[in-house]
């Protein structure tokens, strides 16, 4: 049975566990197909001989050369596509957390999640069915991701100060499953074609789903379905609580500005490295989806130890709100993307190709950076949204990330447009802007977000 007391998985409640494992097979899954999408449109999919095959595919380009005004060649029109399903992704989760609070409950919707997403794998590496499998995955990924982040906060009694570090471990368990599908889904798409990496990844998707049903006791209980008739009796929401729900709405376009060159590495970064990085090591060319591995492995050393440093720190100064952790870490990837800026600057001086450790220091800096932004601004909203609201905040925080890919999108199109230092200074400059935003806003609005007992304090200075 559910016990928030529970200390037993890492000084968590054993549901932690669960949901970790089973998030880090769901995050293999996706991220396998995600660091092959790009990869198998512009080197097959988008070409004479398989194009022509897509179902629906002559309407949808029409669409989207008449959203980017203008015909597409092969890896615009990819930027494209991975734009708006990597938003679309994001977008889905406020219906799935709108289905599973009014209709079907967590549970149920998580499981159908996780068979859609599964069918979409299997399905995507077949010409005909491209479109089918992305509207699958979208369906599966809107049931899936908000309910199941959701969980998290909920293994907790209210003013539980564990639940920010449950969100950190979560995030490490998500970054181990993006390191290992590079090494297998990866690998098997970029070297023994493209359907072995897609299969692997709809394999994960079944695994996750596995352990999910299996760990369902540890859990907490779905919230109780509510009836029409019976939706009136709901609590209200305190003006406190109506006020917090309206900072976090104004957040979201900040948090959207900064987390775009994030979300870039898995468009036209890994396009960018393809055609522009020393990948050769011992006479071979390394994967390119293997700097997907190289990202996670980095993001999750760093993310263990954000929890060991903020740990640390607050046994001698005060912690610093979430607001303002984001702000810090929003500063400190701006720096990874001007050391991009400076190897392509040299690279196209002296006529050779980027060295890897320029890629390696914008893989640190930024994993920095967004240790203190993805679980941190995760955690802040699961902790300010109102109990009856949970899965419906978790829903609408992932509207950034909607925003922020489609964004990334439109920006990755500008790869063949300007050079890559001036590509590169563009990320930077975004996420500088928004670590500005972010202080400003801790600054003068913080104690709208700040827990109930600091927020009394906070008005009463």
């Amino acid at each position: 049975m559910h016990d928030p007391e529970d200390r037993s998985f890492f000084g968590h409640p054993r549901g932690l566990g669960y949901i970790a494992f089973t998030e880090a097979w769901e995050r293999f899954s996706y991220y396998g197909m995600q660091s092959l999408l790009v990869l198998y449109m512009v080197h097959r999919l988008l070409h004479p001989g398989h194009i022509e095959h897509i179902a629906g595919f002559v309407p949808f380009r029409h669409f989207l050369e008449f959203v980017y005004r203008g015909p597409l060649a092969v890896q615009p029109l990819a930027s494209a596509i991975f734009g708006l399903y990597t938003g679309l992704v994001y977008l889905t989760p406020i219906l799935g957390g709108l289905l599973a609070d009014r209709v079907l409950g967590r549970t149920r919707t998580i499981t159908i999640g996780a068979l859609l997403m599964a069918a979409g794998q299997f399905l995507i590496a077949f010409d005909v069915t491209f479109l089918v499998a992305l509207t699958s995955l979208l369906i599966g990924v809107g049931c899936f991701k908000g309910n199941l982040a959701s969980q998290v906060g909920a293994l907790y009694a209210t003013g539980d100060n564990r639940r920010a570090d449950a969100f950190q471990i979560y995030y490490i368990f998500i970054n181990a499953g993006v390191i290992i599908s590079p090494l297998i889904a990866g690998t098997l798409g970029e070297v023994y074609g493209w359907h072995y990496g897609f299969g692997a990844a709809g394999v994960g998707m079944l695994i996750g789903l596995t352990i999910y049903l299996s760990g369902r006791k540890w859990l907490p209980p779905d919230s109780p379905i509510v009836e029409k008739g019976e939706r009136a009796a709901k609590p209200r929401l305190t003006h406190r609580e109506k006020m917090a729900i309206v900072a976090l709405l104004l957040l979201l376009p900040v948090l959207t500005i900064a987390i775009i060159g994030n979300q870039q590495i898995f468009n036209a970064y890994l396009v960018w490295a393809e055609r522009n990085a020393d990948l050769i090591f011992f006479g071979k060319k390394m994967p390119t989806t293997w700097l997907v591995t190289l990202d996670s492995i980095i993001s999750v050393s760093f993310l263990a130890g954000s929890v060991v440093f903020w740990r640390l720190w607050a046994k001698k100064f005060p912690e610093p709100p979430e607001i303002t952790k984001i702000g810090i870490g929003s500063l400190v990837a701006v720096t990874g993307f001007i050391s991009l800026a400076i190897g392509a600057a040299m690279a196209a001086g002296l006529g050779t190709k980027v060295a890897i450790g320029w890629l390696i220091t914008f893989h640190v800096l930024n994993s920095i950076g967004f240790a203190n932004i993805f679980p941190v601004s995760l955690a802040l909203y699961a902790r300010v949204a109102p109990a009856a609201l949970s899965a419906t905040i978790i829903g609408i925080y992932y509207l950034a990330f909607f925003a922020a890919n489609n964004l990334v999108g439109t920006i990755g199109g500008l790869l063949e447009k300007m050079s890559a230092t001036h590509f590169w200074l563009l990320h930077s400059a975004l996420c500088g802007t928004a670590g500005i935003i972010f202080l400003l806003a801790g600054h003068f609005f913080g104690y709208l977000l700040a827990p109930s007992n600091d927020a009394s304090r906070t008005t009463n200075h």
